[in-house]
């Protein structure tokens, strides 16, 4: 047994970047987009469908980042993520032409595959291999105060200022603290591994090398549902409450989705340790599309949809954690970085239609059809999730 202990300064050190990442790059997106649609001429759709082409984007071109992450380490790839993420917001904020603008946000969501949670869990697992889930429920506990810090703070400065100077100031935010972060991370693993005998012990993956195929399919086939579900309604949390009639108090309903992915975290932390990451994304398919039921149900209920957003912080929280120890505990460490980004591509490609698609089927056929397709395909997500469950138990 390991008396290794998580790498507490790293991990710390990561969660600044990835409230940031998640902050700047995704979560600010939905809030700034109506201004955006006015500044191209475009509708809300078309915005949200330049979102998709950059998602779609992203995910081609995720497991060529994740293979450089495995040759080249983690730490450097972040650093670099961290300018491309600060040039490709300022482009987005200087864009003269809507092509221009499309190309930008392209550059950032190509930046986010190397900034975000994919990333940071591949330097995990390269600083210590057994201790990386302990250190990625760690991490994701800090990480998921995103929402609830740049939701309210994205509407304080669009309130003061035009979506282009909150994005320059997002900039900033990435080269001036996020870049230094990454660069202080990598120069460190780099020093740790010249000075080691030899590489940290890789951990072996549960499936044997016959079952892997499968495997690898089913687990990416749920991972793309969940992230169709939790990037159709996270992209949209606050206009889609308003949308339901809740007005005003969408934005502080919205704000409960950060803590409740932190409650689950946490609670995960002290007491899930006899919960292997597979029953772990059970629960977490099974939460997704119970709570967008509960907001269906319960519209315009200003309870149910706080009831909504808990539930749903809670899934998206344990889906965020699972992401990284479900393909760690199948597969092993051994070329996480190349797995993460096929694993990553997947999500990215089939998900990058979730913006567009639930913005088109809102302004067609209405909100509560919309989001009753969205709880068909988070069932779906649970469902195979069980057959990967089947699978991790056998073994082979």
């Amino acid at each position: 047994m390991t008396a290794e202990r998580a790498p507490i300064a790293a991990i710390a050190a990561l969660g600044i970047t990835q409230i940031i990442g998640y902050g700047t790059l995704y979560y600010a997106f939905s809030i700034l987009a109506g201004d955006m649609a006015k500044d191209l001429d475009w509708s809300a759709e078309w915005v949200f469908g330049a979102l998709s082409a950059a998602l779609l984007a992203g995910g081609l071109v995720a497991p060529w980042l994740g293979s450089w992450i495995d040759r080249y380490g983690a730490g450097r790839l972040m650093t670099l993520g961290s300018g491309l993420a600060a040039a490709g917001l300022v482009a987005c904020a200087m864009a003269p032409t809507k092509t221009a603008f499309v190309l930008a946000l392209i550059a950032v969501e190509i930046a986010a595959n190397l900034v975000q949670y994919g990333a940071a869990f591949a330097l995990l697992v390269q600083i210590s291999p057994r201790t990386a889930q302990r250190s990625i429920t760690y991490l994701t506990l800090i990480g998921g105060f995103a929402s609830t810090i740049f939701w309210p703070m994205t509407d304080a400065l669009h309130a003061m200022m035009p979506w282009q100077h909150v994005y320059l100031i997002f900039a900033g935010l990435n080269v001036g603290v996020c870049l230094p972060l990454h660069a202080w991370l990598s120069h460190g693993l780099a020093q740790s591994r010249r000075k080691a005998s030899q590489l940290p012990a890789p951990i072996v993956g549960q499936l044997a090398a016959s079952a892997r195929p499968l495997g690898f399919a089913l687990m990416v086939t749920a991972f793309a549902l969940q992230s169709l579900v939790g990037a159709a309604v996270l992209v949209h949390m606050v206009p889609l409450l308003s949308g339901l009639g809740l007005g005003a108090s969408a934005a502080v309903i919205g704000t409960l989705f950060g803590p409740s992915q932190v409650l689950s975290r946490l609670t995960n932390m002290m007491y899930g340790r006899n919960l292997s990451p597979v029953m772990l994304a059970l629960i977490a398919a099974a939460l997704m599309p119970c709570a967008v039921a509960v907001l269906v149900l319960t519209a315009p209920s200003v309870v149910g949809a706080m009831a909504f957003a808990v539930l749903f912080g809670l899934g998206n929280g344990l889906f965020s954690i699972v992401s990284g120890t479900l393909p760690l505990m199948l597969f092993g460490s051994e070329g996480y970085g190349r797995l993460q980004g096929r694993v990553t591509s997947a999500r990215l490609i089939v998900s990058a239609l979730a913006p567009f698609a639930l913005a088109f089927g809102m302004a067609n056929i209405g909100i509560t059809w919309s989001l009753a397709l969205v709880v068909g395909l988070g069932g779906s997500a649970a469902l195979t999730l069980l057959a990967v469950n089947r699978l991790a138990r056998n073994g082979t």
